[in-house]
């Protein structure tokens, strides 16, 4: 039995150094999205924050992807960074047409707000938020520490996503930055990755979960313990939830999401197999210290 109630997967498919640690040794880039989506049923599209791939990849993707597969692609930078949200109708159009043609593999699009767009904007992401079509699904990522506020901020945020069943993003960094930074992956990802109060909310259908962990991966068991708890209760509730697991570096971030999906498992019996090719135990290429997973 695949998997069930939830979407699970990495922020990347295409990781190269995977060869030998998640794919088969020597597997071929074009055979990586075949691969990975066999196992997991999800993954982030980060490279869309940059460049739009070409209309033939997208129809590649579509073919090679599992059917159960959805893709989550977060808005292009021009529209969200830029541009903040306003006079952004054409590249928004754009960047939704242009990927229309995955049709049900797509999951929700995710807006990622940098961390200088505050609750003063509010009024922009309405307006924004409301010119979205409905034809797609959507979740809304903030990092100013404002709309953190446990009051007014947040709650007209919040509000606004339950009015508009758009999903919040839950990013989890506190594993991430628990760690020393001893080695260039996880001070790198230390200075990028926010370290923001963790929510619990869920403001409509589809609770989009970030989880970056700890280098050391049995440092993440208790917290991802306590978010297969939480998974469960969405679950329980008729949410259907999208949850990424990360690395530093996400060389390891397979294993992980693994080892959630173990812990879900043993909570929700009926959540279905995850179908993981044999995990050979190559040390990681800047650290020989292997998983106890």
């Amino acid at each position: 039995m695949t998997l069930q109630h939830y979407h699970l997967g990495c922020p990347e498919w295409a990781n190269k150094d995977w060869n030998g640690e998640f794919f088969p040794a020597k597997t071929k880039a074009s055979d990586f999205l075949k691969l990975y989506s066999s196992v997991f049923n999800t993954v982030e599209g980060n490279t869309t924050f940059y460049a739009l791939p070409k209309a033939e990849t997208v129809q590649r993707w579509k073919e090679e992807a599992a059917s159960n597969f959805r893709f989550c692609f977060k808005f292009p930078k021009t529209i969200s960074h830029q541009k903040r949200l306003k006079q952004a109708h054409e590249e928004t159009h754009h960047f939704l047409r242009w990927l229309s043609p995955l049709e049900e593999r797509l999951g929700p699009f995710f807006l990622q707000l940098p961390a200088s767009f505050g609750p003063n904007e509010v009024g922009i992401l309405e307006k924004y938020l409301r010119s979205l079509p409905n034809a797609f699904r959507y979740a809304v990522e903030v990092r100013n520490l404002q709309w953190f506020d446990a009051g007014p901020h947040e709650t007209r945020l919040n509000e606004l996503l339950w009015n508009l069943q758009i999903d919040r993003v839950i990013f989890d960094t506190r594993e991430l930055h628990a760690a020393p930074a001893n080695d260039p992956a996880t001070e790198k990802a230390q200075q990028r990755k926010p370290k923001v109060p963790v929510r619990f909310v869920a403001t409509s259908a589809h609770p989009f979960l970030r989880f970056v962990g700890h280098p050391d991966l049995e440092k993440n068991r208790n917290t991802l313990a306590l978010w297969a708890d939480q998974t469960v209760q969405w679950i329980e509730e008729g949410r259907h939830p999208y949850i990424f697991i990360h690395t530093p570096d996400d060389f390891y971030a397979p294993r992980l999401a693994r080892h959630f999906h173990d812990l879900l498992a043993a909570r929700l019996p009926d959540i279905g197999n995850l179908p993981l090719p044999p995990i050979e135990t190559h040390p990681h290429p800047q650290d020989p210290q292997l998983s106890l997973f």
